[in-house]
C-alpha cells in the first residue's frame, strides 16, 4: 500500500523548544498523521527561539558584491526579535486577515516578512519584487485578485516597488513597509495571534503554466502536515542542513524554509540568478554543509541538467558529496537521462547514487505528493508508445523502437491518497491504466482564493466508483472529496509514474502524443537545438477539422548562425520516424523566444497563443 509506514527512515527527534518531540508524537494508533492540538505554522517559532537561541537559524549568501558569496546569517534570538517588531507594525495598520504580500528581493528580509505576516494574523502572499523581468502582468493580476492591504519589501526594493504601486488604480494601492527600517524596539507591542489550525495561513499562486494564478488557500494543517510527510518520507531530522536557490514565492522554495520554523535546524539560501550564473556555487554548498553532516535540497528538473553541464569544480578544488542526503527532482517532468548525467558527474565527489529523489508534487497539495525511499536509486520503465497513448502501459525492452522511458516518482506519501481515475467516469482505474491524477489528504490546499466555482471544480470532485481490490483510496471515507490535478499518471508496482497534463496532449488523428515525449525527440536530433527549450502543441489544421502539430525550438549556444534548413529537416525526420506523426510547422527561434512560467517551467499554453497570433 502506498500509505504504510516506511521501514527505513532516518527520522531522529526533532527538538522543540525545550521539549523532546518525537516524529511518533505525531501520529495516531494507525500510524496516521494527527497534529497536536494548538499547532500551526508559527506555533513552533518562539520555543525555536528560546531553546536555540544563538544558533543560527537561517543563512543567505549575497554574491551580487563578491563573486565568491558573502553569508548574510541570523541567529533564532536574532529571526525573534524581527519577526516581533515587523509583526507589531502590521498590527498598527492592518487587521487580522487581511492579505500582506511579500514583494521583496530574495534573502534573509523575505523569511521575516513571511512569517512574521502569518505569526500577527494576516493571510501571507509569497510574491517577488517586481523587477523580476517578463512577469509584471502576472504580479499585477495576483495583486488584484489577492487584494492585500499592505505590501513587504526592503529598503533597496522599495522604489521599485512604490514605482510598480503607483501604475495601478489609485484605491488598490496597499500601503508599502520596508521590513528592514523597523526598529527592534517596535516589537515590545507586539502580541501573537490566536490563530486555529483550519484558518488560511498563506496563498500560493499557481505558476500559471496552464492557466491565470489562482490563490491555493494553505491552512496551517496543510502546511504542517505536508512538512511531516516530506520529513517521514525522505527520512530528514533536525540535524540536517538544507541548501536551497529555489525562489521564496514558489511553492519548492517557500516550503524549503519551513522545515527549520517547525522543526529548528538550518537553511542556506541563494538567489535563483546566483545559480543560474553560476550552477557550481549550489553544488559547492552543499559540499561545503556537509562538513556538518547530512545535506539537503530539491530543485526542478532543469537544474540537474545545468549543474551537470556548468557546475563542475574547478581542477583541483575540494568538493566531496559524500554527506547528501537527498536532492528532491520535481516541479517539473523528471528526465532519467537527466539524473544519470547529474549522478555520472559527481559520482567521481562522493555523490551517492541514491541522492537524486524523483518526487511529485503540486501547489494545491500545498507541495509534497509522492517520492522515491530514502535508500532507493532513481529507476525508469520503458513503455509502449503507442499504448501510452492509448492509456495502457505495457512494458518493452528498454531497445525497442517504441520504447518511451518513464521515471517512478515513488510511494505517495503517508497520510495522503493518490487515484488513477477515468476523467470521463470519475471511476478508479485499476494499476496499470493511464488516467488522471486525484488526490486527498490534510495537505490539501482548502480551494482557490474568491473562486467558489472554480475552486468546486478542482476541489470538490467525488469518486463514482473504486475498486473492489487493490483500491488506492483504502483508508479514505466513502463521499469524501477528492483533489483533480490535471496531471496523467499511472500505478505500475506501486510506485506512482507521471506521464502529462491532459490540457498539454497533442492530439493528432486520434491519436494521443505526450508534448515532452515529442520535445525531446527534437532536442535529441540537432545540436543545434537547446535542450529543454522546446515546446510542441497541437492548433486547428486548416484544411480539416482536426488538429496539427507545432514544433517551436530555441536554438543552443553557439548555433545563431546554423543554417536552419538542416536542422528543421532532422527535427522533421525524427518526430516522424519516432511518433509517427507528421510536422506542420516547427520553427527556429532565438534563446528566449519561448515563454516559461515564473518557476522556470515551459508555458506551452502562451507559447501555442503567441504562436497563433503571429507573435513568434
Amino acid at each position: 500500500m502506498t500509505n504504510e509506514p516506511q521501514r527505513s527512515l532516518r527520522i531522529g527527534l526533532m527538538n522543540i523548544g525545550s521539549n523532546t518531540l518525537r516524529v511518533e508524537d505525531y501520529l495516531d494508533e494507525e500510524g496516521n498523521i494527527a497534529l497536536p492540538a494548538g499547532t500551526t505554522l508559527t506555533s513552533y517559532l518562539e520555543s525555536n527561539i528560546a531553546a536555540l537561541g544563538d544558533e543560527v537559524s537561517y543563512r543567505f549568501l549575497d554574491y551580487t558584491q563578491d563573486r565568491d558569496g558573502t553569508a548574510i546569517e541570523i541567529t533564532w534570538s536574532q529571526l525573534g526579535s524581527r519577526l516581533r517588531a515587523v509583526g507589531a507594525r502590521l498590527q498598527q495598520i492592518s487587521t487580522p486577515g487581511d492579505r500582506v504580500a511579500v514583494l521583496a528581493p530574495q534573502g534573509i528580509d523575505y523569511v521575516v516578512a513571511f512569517f512574521a505576516a502569518v505569526a500577527a494574523g494576516n493571510i501571507a502572499v509569497p510574491l517577488f519584487a517586481p523587477e523580476l523581468p517578463g512577469h509584471t502582468e502576472r504580479l499585477d493580476a495576483v495583486l488584484t485578485d489577492a487584494e492585500p492591504t499592505v505590501v513587504l519589501t526592503t529598503t533597496a526594493a522599495a522604489e521599485s516597488v512604490q514605482k510598480f504601486l503607483r501604475t495601478r488604480p489609485r484605491h488598490q494601492r496597499p500601503r508599502v513597509v520596508a521590513v528592514d527600517a523597523i526598529p527592534d524596539t517596535v516589537g515590545e507591542l507586539f502580541t501573537p495571534a490566536e490563530a486555529a489550525v483550519d484558518d488560511v495561513a498563506y496563498l500560493q499562486y499557481t505558476s500559471g503554466s496552464t492557466r491565470t494564478p489562482a490563490g491555493v488557500e494553505i491552512t496551517h494543517r496543510g502546511v504542517c502536515t505536508n512538512v511531516l510527510q516530506m520529513i517521514m518520507s525522505v527520512g530528514l531530522d533536525r540535524n540536517i542542513r538544507s541548501v536551497s536557490w529555489l525562489p521564496l514565492y514558489h511553492d519548492m522554495g517557500l516550503l524549503m524554509i519551513m522545515f527549520p520554523a517547525l522543526c529548528g535546524g538550518q537553511i542556506t539560501l541563494m538567489s535563483p540568478l546566483a545559480f543560474v550564473r553560476r550552477p557550481g556555487r549550489w553544488i559547492a554548498e552543499l559540499g561545503e554543509q556537509g562538513k556538518y553532516g547530512p545535506t539537503f535540497a530539491a530543485a526542478p528538473n532543469f537544474a540537474f541538467e545545468l549543474a551537470a553541464t556548468r557546475g563542475l569544480p574547478a581542477s583541483g578544488q575540494h568538493l566531496d558529496l559524500s554527506n547528501v542526503a537527498g536532492l528532491i527532482n520535481g516541479s517539473e517532468p523528471v528526465s532519467m537521462a537527466s539524473i544519470d548525467k547529474f549522478t555520472a558527474a559527481f559520482a567521481p565527489y562522493g555523490l551517492p547514487a541514491t541522492a537524486v529523489k524523483p518526487s511529485y508534487g503540486m501547489a494545491e497539495a500545498t507541495l509534497f505528493v509522492s517520492t522515491v525511499g530514502p535508500e532507493a536509486a532513481p529507476s525508469a520503465v520503458h513503455l509502449d508508445r503507442d499504448e501510452l497513448g492509448a492509456g495502457h502501459a505495457v512494458r518493452v525492452a528498454p531497445d525497442s523502437p517504441n520504447a518511451v522511458a518513464q521515471v517512478s516518482c515513488g510511494a505517495v506519501a503517508r497520510s495522503q491518497w493518490a487515484v488513477i481515475v477515468d476523467p470521463e467516469t470519475d471511476a478508479e482505474l485499476p494499476d496499470g491504466r493511464v488516467g488522471e491524477i486525484w488526490l486527498q489528504g490534510d495537505n490539501i490546499g482548502r480551494g482557490y482564493w474568491r473562486r467558489p466555482e472554480e475552486s468546486e471544480l478542482t476541489f470538490g470532485n467525488k469518486l463514482q466508483s473504486r475498486l473492489a481490490a487493490g483500491s488506492h483510496a483504502e483508508g479514505t471515507a466513502y463521499g469524501e472529496t477528492w483533489l483533480r490535478t490535471g496531471d496523467l499518471g499511472v500505478y505500475l508496482d506501486g510506485q506512482l509514474y507521471i506521464t502529462g497534463r491532459i490540457k498539454d496532449l497533442v492530439i493528432v488523428d486520434g491519436r494521443n502524443h505526450y508534448p515532452q515525449d515529442i520535445e525531446a525527440t527534437v532536442a535529441a536530433a540537432s545540436d543545434a537545438i537547446r535542450t529543454g527549450y522546446v515546446a510542441a502543441f497541437s492548433v486547428p489544421a486548416q484544411d480539416s477539422a482536426g488538429e496539427q502539430l507545432v514544433i517551436i525550438a530555441e536554438r543552443a549556444a553557439g548555433a545563431g548562425k546554423a543554417d536552419p534548413e538542416p536542422v528543421l529537416a532532422a527535427v522533421r525526420a525524427a518526430v516522424s520516424r519516432t511518433h509517427a506523426v507528421p510536422v506542420a510547422d516547427v520553427r527556429l527561434v532565438a534563446a528566449g523566444t519561448i515563454p516559461r512560467t515564473t518557476s522556470g517551467k515551459l508555458a506551452r499554453r502562451a507559447c501555442r497563443a503567441d504562436y497563433l497570433a503571429g507573435r513568434i
